[in-house]
């Protein structure tokens, strides 16, 4: 994925954290109501380098344990933007400020999908889709699905995927405009 969006920062994934940490650190999310014992689930450690900057420690929880979802880093649009999943959940981090980290709120993330061609990264959930652009997220669809998103390609600035739909237990094919986040079809009908 870096050859679709090149970073301007470089960043390693911890297993344990480090013996001398750097003195730039943060934990995410930051004060979320309910989420106060986050961490107790395990955290994503991510040692980030930026462009013209200190390093510092990023410390993400996991939103979930299930080892289906996933743990991940991405480059995104803005060349100085992090994505960092973990467990499901989605942190977007300014590297050059990431004191404002923005956690996603669609929560899990069961797959991401980068679309060059919309300049944009693509996030499926159990029931929407989110799109994360230069400038941050740039929408949150409708809901497409009653329990499960596959996000299947980009061609001509249209996603198109599959939702599924509970009266007929089938995935039903959607499509959705990435400039206007706008989709038809789709397998949840309210």
């Amino acid at each position: 994925m870096t050859e679709a969006f090149p970073p301007t920062w470089t960043a390693q994934i911890l297993t344990t954290s480090p013996l001398i940490a750097p003195a730039r650190q943060f934990t995410y999310p930051q004060h979320v109501p309910g989420e106060e014992d986050a961490l107790n689930r395990g955290a994503l450690l991510l040692n980030i380098k930026p462009a013209n900057a200190p390093n510092f420690l990023a410390t993400c929880a996991l939103g979930f344990r299930d080892p289906t979802l996933p743990t991940a880093i991405y480059p995104c649009p803005n060349p100085d933007d992090l994505l960092a999943i973990a467990g499901g959940y989605a942190y977007l981090i300014p590297t050059q400020h990431p004191e404002t980290c923005l956690h996603l709120p669609l929560r899990p993330v069961t797959q991401v999908l980068p679309a060059p061609s919309a300049n944009c990264m693509l996030l499926a959930g159990f029931h929407e889709v989110a799109a994360i652009g230069a400038n941050g997220l740039l929408w949150q669809s409708a809901r497409l699905s009653w329990e499960g998103i596959t996000l299947t390609e980009v061609r001509e600035n249209t996603l198109h995927g599959l939702g599924w739909n509970l009266q007929t237990d089938r995935e039903i094919p959607f499509t959705l405009d990435l400039t206007t986040g706008q989709h038809q079809g789709g397998g949840f009908n309210s």
